[in-house]
């Protein structure tokens, strides 16, 4: 069967925002108590939404990092954002070539609907992408389970064994793969667990723009 629909994850696959959202991260969470650096913070966290992050923090460290701090992280991380964010590399070449080929696409990520719109406005891709977004807070569980990926998919009219996702994060490539689906892991930037990208199922590539040859 061909390839009937492609699931781009947004932060770090389509627009490049992985440095500056976790570096404020990474500050914000060392100001409430929980020393981490903007290394770490990608590792750990990367593909996680803020309120799994939140949870994992408080378990770990006995924190409380109060109700609002997802509203804090959500909002200071979109204040980032209008200091400037670039596309991916290669990411509107190979949308164009998605819509030059007729294979559907759409864009499923961790964040909320703001955040992509936010990101993907500031990168110049919104205009391409804004009437296929999906975000996590549409479902009852966020990446690494499936369920955001499945609701695109049913959403979009594709069969998961016919779909490809593209990620950039271990959790959503978990997410991909308990959904049944063919997973391309994204790995340009130099800080991409690579490795643990092809350990959780994933082929891994390095060039956005080579998306359309790859499925």
């Amino acid at each position: 069967m061909p390839c009937q629909l492609v699931i781009f994850d947004c932060d770090g696959v389509l627009v490049d925002t992985e440095a500056v959202a976790n570096r404020f991260l990474a500050r914000l969470l060392g100001s409430s108590g929980y020393v981490v650096s903007y290394e770490d913070c990608r590792r750990r966290f990367v593909g996680r939404t803020i309120e799994a992050v939140q949870e994992m923090v408080e378990r770990e460290s006995g924190l409380s990092l109060g109700a609002d701090w997802p509203a804090k992280v959500r909002a200071g991380t979109e204040e980032a954002f209008r200091a400037g964010i670039e596309p991916v590399p290669g990411a509107e070449a190979a949308i164009l070539a998605l819509c030059k080929a007729g294979v559907p696409f759409c864009v499923a990520s961790s964040g909320r609907f703001s955040k992509m719109r936010a990101s993907l406005g500031k990168a110049g891709l919104l205009p391409l992408v804004e009437h296929v977004l999906f975000s996590a807070e549409q479902v009852a569980r966020g990446k690494p389970a499936p369920d955001l990926f499945l609701f695109a998919a049913r959403s979009m009219g594709a069969a998961p064994e016919d779909t490809v996702v593209i990620e950039d994060s271990v959790p959503g490539v978990l997410a991909g793969i308990a959904a049944g689906m063919r997973v391309l892991g994204y790995a340009g930037d130099p800080l991409t667990d690579a490795d643990g990208l092809r350990a959780a199922g994933a082929e891994v590539f390095d060039d956005m723009a080579k998306t359309p040859t790859l499925i």
